[in-house]
C-alpha cells in the first residue's frame, strides 16, 4: 500500500509544473464579414401558411416565390373543374333515373336502362368525391409548401459549412484513398 501511495505522489510531484499567462498583445484588427446573416423570423413559416389558408397562393407571394403560383392555381382550378363537371353530370343521371321512375323518362337517355342509369350515378358520384377529396388535398399542400419554404428559406448556408472532396494517404498500402470532409464552424 505505500508502494501505491508513493507512486502517486512522485506522479503528482512531476505533473506540478508552473504554468505562466500570455503576455497582453496589441488587439489586432479584424475587418468584418462582408456578408451579414440574415436575422431568423421565427413567426415567418406560421405566416407564410396563415396567408395561404386565407387565399391560396399568397404564402408563396409573402415567400416571394411567384413561379409556384400558377401551379397553385392550376391545380385547385383542374380539380374543381373536375369536381362540376362530375356533379353536373351525376344530377343529370339521377333526374333521368328519377324522372324514368316516376312515369315522366327522359327521351335523352331512352337508350340507357335502369341498371345502366344507377352505375352512371355511382361513376360520376364517385369521380365527383375523388375531385373533392384531391381539391382539399391540393389545398393543404399549398399551406404545407407555404410553410416548408419559410423554413428553408431561413436555412443557413454560407462558407462555414462546406462539403469537399479530400485525398488521404493510406497508411498501410501507400496509395492515395479518397475521402470526404464536413467541416463546420461555429461562432
Amino acid at each position: 500500500m505505500l508502494r501505491y501511495i508513493v507512486i502517486l505522489l512522485l506522479l503528482l510531484q512531476c505533473g506540478n509544473h508552473t504554468v505562466f499567462s500570455q503576455e497582453k498583445e496589441a488587439p489586432l484588427l479584424i475587418t468584418k464579414d462582408s456578408v451579414k446573416d440574415k436575422d431568423i423570423n421565427p413567426l415567418a413559416p406560421a405566416k407564410a401558411a396563415f396567408y395561404s389558408a386565407i387565399l391560396p397562393g399568397l404564402g408563396q407571394a409573402y415567400n416571394k416565390k411567384y413561379w409556384k403560383i400558377p401551379l397553385v392555381y392550376g391545380a385547385l382550378g383542374a380539380t374543381l373543374y373536375f369536381y362540376t363537371s362530375n356533379n353536373n353530370k351525376y344530377h343529370e343521371f339521377r333526374d333521368a333515373y328519377k324522372a324514368r321512375l316516376a312515369g315522366n323518362p327522359d327521351p335523352k337517355y331512352d337508350y340507357l336502362d335502369d341498371s345502366r342509369l344507377i352505375r352512371a350515378q355511382r361513376f360520376y358520384r364517385r369521380n365527383r368525391d375523388l375531385s373533392m377529396l384531391l381539391t382539399v388535398g391540393f389545398y393543404a399542400l399549398n399551406i404545407i409548401d407555404a410553410n416548408v419554404d419559410a423554413h428553408l428559406g431561413q436555412f443557413n448556408v454560407n462558407d462555414n459549412l462546406s462539403v469537399r472532396p479530400d485525398l488521404y494517404p493510406d497508411e498501410q498500402y501507400r496509395k492515395p484513398t479518397f475521402g470526404l470532409a464536413l467541416n463546420y464552424t461555429f461562432k
